[in-house]
């Protein structure tokens, strides 16, 4: 079987993220924000989803790659007519001492050899392709209206030949440029390049900032690219994918909406920008993670929209096919009723960062005592009770292991931060609750098999208790903590270094494809119990299982090597960069690719 990968690369600027398929085709961009409704859907149907291409009439072959060191993506298209270049970028720059980062996507096209002949189609839909916009011909631009609000094409192309879809050669650069809102008016060639130009200068100093070791490097500067853009930086929100619906695997029914961001993944998030040393992309999350605290209530949800609004009630889009005809497509995600209790500990880990890097000025913070003690009341009045986990069970509910763990160090840190603003009644609360959390994560321990299981009383085996190595509740040195990643590695791990997360039935039968970030969890564990050859061979398996351009999806199938699930996933990513990190802190040697 022809292994199935994505095709398309991502740009994006902090306030939106496209997906550029190799067909030149815009084939996903939602706007005005990541959870928006698609303006370009073809992701998830063909004929409703609008299209936005640039192609020849004839047979062609694509190339596609990325501006190193960017978000700058180029696809190349050859024929026996010609040969010529689309430039796609986001425009992201400082000006006036603030980001300009506008709803703007600009299409750079420029003849490479012979007399290449294209044609443009651009029809853009909304409400998630139940409106065709209407067309309407400005002097320089075509106008789009019915959606929200006024979405333009400016060019210096024959409206008429955009207009009429009619292939025409082209002898000269021409410039697309698409907005929301409000438009560009202002010259198209030289504002084009000096956007390009800012832009290219803006994502190489960025990574020239960056901590970024030589172990992988090149992948680990692709991954850094793709989670910076993964974040919403009006508000500080991170998400887990940009798109809806990519089945976990081919007629799985697990197809969700992962356009909104997890708290259960704000340990890995703040592990990754700080070993590449970005601390104002931390604090900005730290903030939106903050303002969540205080929003009211007695619990935090699993998962929230990026303007932290809380009711992201789940509903089918029946009128799309979906990814390859894979139906249902979820807009929203009923996971945010569920009950998961490790995402208070969350919270208190992504405080850490902040009272012990003296790079930042915690002293200037008058609410630490207050949003400590809130998180860890939080922590007190659930850590006896059952949820619905880390993977978030749909009708099945335990104590779970990793539940706890998270709790145990949400509480570990709370100390040392207690510690650090010299406060003994919360240092003496946090560590009284390290206990009662500890003493649940040992219920959890098969003396016979010796291992953890995921839950009090329950056989079965998860990978997400990798952690408890990781997170250092387990000595990486003991016998307990080798003994229990061998039984995990026995019953989890595939031959080609995939891992499944785990394999007894859920709320939809048993998986069928394997978690890309506990493969990478499985690297981290390793690195840990000091097993840095077999670290190193399981990593570089693992980077065989990207696409054209570096990027990762959510899940691999074990048997093909196929990419499934959201895409890119930014916690694959995020997964590959802490892996990454782990290896390269054990080795006493440079390993180059």
């Amino acid at each position: 079987m022809e292994r199935h990968i994505y095709r398309t690369g991502i740009i994006g600027n902090c306030s939106y993220i496209a997906h550029v398929h190799q067909n030149t085709n815009i084939s996903w961009l939602c706007w005005p924000q990541f959870d928006s409704s698609f303006v370009f859907g073809t992701l998830l149907d063909d004929e409703k989803g609008g299209e936005f291409s640039i192609l020849p009439p004839h047979k062609y072959v694509s190339n596609q790659y990325y501006l190193e060191n960017t978000n700058i993506l180029c696809t190349e298209i050859t024929t026996k007519q010609g040969k010529y270049r689309i430039t796609d970028f986001a425009p992201r720059f400082q000006q006036f001492e603030r980001f300009f980062k506008p709803l703007m996507l600009v299409r750079k096209i420029e003849p490479l050899e012979g007399i290449p002949r294209i044609k443009i189609k651009c029809n853009p839909v909304y409400d998630y392709g139940k409106t065709k916009l209407e067309k309407q011909r400005g002097s320089n631009h075509i106008e789009y209206i019915g959606a929200d609000e006024k979405i333009r094409l400016s060019s210096n192309v024959s409206l008429s030949y955009i207009l009429e879809e009619k292939p025409f050669v082209l002898d000269s650069t021409k410039y697309l440029v698409f907005t929301y809102g409000k438009p560009l008016e202002a010259p198209i060639e030289t504002t084009c390049e000096s956007f390009l130009s800012k832009t290219k200068f803006y994502w190489r100093t960025w990574i020239k900032h960056s901590s970024i070791g030589e172990f992988y490097q090149e992948y680990v500067i692709r991954s850094a690219l793709a989670l910076k853009i993964h974040q919403f930086e009006d508000t500080g929100a991170i998400i887990a994918a940009s798109t809806t619906s990519l089945p976990e695997h081919p007629g799985s029914g697990r197809n969700w909406d992962y356009r909104y961001c997890w708290l259960r993944d704000t340990y890995y998030v703040i592990s990754a920008l700080n070993y590449i040393g970005h601390f104002e992309e931390t604090e900005n999350y730290f903030d939106y993670i903050t303002n969540i605290s205080f929003d009211g209530g007695w619990r935090y949800q699993p998962l929230y929209s990026i303007t932290r609004d809380d009711n992201l009630k789940e509903r089918i889009a029946d009128h799309l096919s979906g990814y390859l005809g894979n139906s249902p497509v979820r807009i929203g995600n009923q996971a945010y009723e569920h009950i998961q209790n490790d995402i208070y500990g969350q919270a208190l880990i992504s405080l850490l960062p902040l009272y012990c890097d003296h790079r930042f000025i915690f002293s200037e913070r008058k609410d630490s005592a207050q949003l400590v003690d809130f998180a860890l009341k939080k922590i007190e009045n659930t850590i006896d009770e059952t949820d619905a986990g880390i993977w978030e069970f749909r009708n099945q509910a335990y104590i779970h292991c990793y539940s706890n763990l998270f709790q145990w160090a949400g509480c570990s840190a709370a100390a040392k931060i207690a510690r650090t603003i010299n406060n003994s009644e919360l240092e003496e609360k946090a560590i009284a609750l390290m206990k009662r959390a500890a003493a649940h994560i040992e219920a959890c321990y098969d003396p016979e098999r010796e291992v953890y299981t995921h839950a009090v009383g329950s056989p079965f085996l998860d990978a997400s208790t990798l952690q408890l190595i990781m997170m250092n509740y387990l000595d990486p040195n003991s016998d307990r903590a080798k003994k229990h990643l061998l039984a995990l590695e026995k019953e989890l791990k595939t031959e080609n270094g995939l891992f499944y997360r785990y394999l007894h039935a859920d709320d939809f039968g048993k998986p069928k494809s394997t978690f890309l970030i506990c493969a990478f969890w499985y690297v981290e564990a390793l690195a840990c119990v000091n097993r840095i050859d077999d670290a190193i061979e399981q990593f570089e398996k693992l980077m065989s299982y990207c696409n054209h351009l570096k990027l990762f999806s959510e899940d691999i199938d074990e048997n093909t090597g196929s990419q499934w699930g959201n895409f890119p996933q930014a916690y694959s990513h995020v997964g590959l960069m802490n892996a990454a990190h782990r290896i390269s802190i054990k080795l006493n040697r440079p390993l180059y690719l």
